[in-house]
């Protein structure tokens, strides 16, 4: 019989930290080649761990809630050696008692034991039933954002009206642990405003000319199933205002400035309250404006459905954050995606009244505007550069053609 290790993958998104949340087997249960058995869960994605082996599963098993590496091994797989394998683990298994839940499953029972203990959290937290969810995991699995979405569908009752006393004036809170998502990013986070001085400088952008162009192909895009959002145009604008300015697109090290080649821009892509993961497009500098919106609508959707893979967000060099989607006109500082130098921030698009010469003469238009920012490690660039990269990139976008 052989002992096939499980090993955490060596796909790592760089800064990320690895949790061994939860196993989805027991010491000694049989399973299959590729079925889930484990998640690990990092401040970016939920990833379950599949088995490398049919066989047996080992009783040396890295405890739940254990801080890991890639290439660290966790537990082993028995396989091998003998046809009885799987008959000689059931033997040894004990039959477990489904712990009593609140929730009325109208679908198959089988169904219910293969949620992970953090679906199935979830589900008796908000009392619904797995039966009327449709699962987007592996095998049809119900995943955390399965359930996350059907609960944001559920009709709210409106909270019943009380007579105000002066105790009903004291506010009463709710102390919610963090998860390990939110930890990290507040590591991340705090690490990068101690370690880089940031400085952000702030332009003004007309959008007239993206939208003309947005219109004129968004047809197209979309019959060969690619949404042309202004994002792909940003990312375009990006590249050439690098191009102009390289070392924005770089790392700082004590002995010296690392500036790239590849420009490998990562998209802050919100998940609502669960958080933030950026996303990479990467050699955005060798794609046209349709394989950008291509790669967009891939990663992007991926993110929202956490089917995003940790090679999806490793090597970004510089960060795009469209932090006008959901209504802010101006956001500083937007602080830097370590280990990257300088961050771009983008507000809300908005009809404003502004003055242009008009047949020699100033007159005040109305123009769809906005508030572009570059907030940078000012260990790496200083005023005179940022606002090179900026006339740049603005100049892009309103002479696009």
């Amino acid at each position: 019989m052989n002992k096939i290790d499980i090993i955490v993958s060596e796909e790592q998104a760089e800064g990320t930290r690895f949790v061994l949340r939860t196993w989805l087997k027991s010491p000694g249960s049989a399973v299959s080649v590729d079925e889930p058995i484990a998640e690990i869960e990092t401040d970016k994605v939920t990833m379950e761990v599949p088995a490398p082996s049919s066989g047996v599963l080992g009783d040396n098993l890295t405890e739940a809630g254990t801080e890991v590496e890639p290439g660290m091994i966790i537990g082993s797989i028995a396989s091998g050696g003998s046809d009885n394998v799987a008959d000689k683990s059931l033997e040894t298994e004990s039959p477990v008692s489904p712990k009593p839940s609140p929730i009325t499953s109208r679908g198959n029972v089988d169904s219910e034991l293969r949620h992970s203990p953090s679906v199935q959290r979830l589900l008796e937290q908000h009392n619904c039933d797995p039966a009327v969810i449709t699962g987007t995991g592996r095998g049809g699995r119900i995943t955390r954002s399965d359930v996350l979405a059907h609960v944001e569908k559920l009709p709210r009752d409106p909270a019943p009206k009380k007579p105000q006393t002066a105790d009903s004036l004291v506010s009463k809170g709710q102390k919610i642990p963090h998860d390990s998502m939110r930890l990290a990013i507040a590591e991340h986070m705090q690490r990068s405003v101690s370690i880089a001085p940031h400085v952000t400088a702030v332009f003004e952008v007309d959008f007239t000319k993206i939208i003309r162009d947005r219109e004129l192909l968004k047809d197209e895009f979309r019959r060969q199933n690619t949404n042309l959002t202004y994002t792909a145009y940003f990312v375009a604008a990006c590249v050439k205002a690098i191009h102009t300015v390289p070392a924005v697109n770089s790392r700082w090290h004590d002995d010296g400035l690392e500036v790239f080649s590849d420009i490998n821009i990562g998209v802050g892509t919100s998940l609502g309250d669960k958080g933030l993961v950026v996303p990479v497009i990467h050699g955005a500098q060798n794609l046209s404006l349709q394989e950008i919106a291509e790669r967009l609508s891939d990663i992007t959707g991926r993110a929202r459905s956490s089917k995003l893979r940790t090679k999806d967000m490793q090597g970004g060099t510089f960060t795009i954050s469209n932090h006008g989607v959901s209504g802010s006109l101006f956001a500083t500082p937007i602080i830097i995606n370590q280990p990257q130098s300088a961050i771009l921030g983008i507000g809300k698009l908005e009809k404003r009244a502004v003055v242009r010469e008009v047949d020699g003469r100033d007159s005040i238009v109305i123009c769809p505007m906005a508030y572009v920012s570059l907030t940078l490690d000012h260990r790496v660039l200083d005023a005179h550069q940022a606002n090179s990269f900026l006339t740049k990139w603005v100049q892009t976008i309103e002479e696009w053609s």
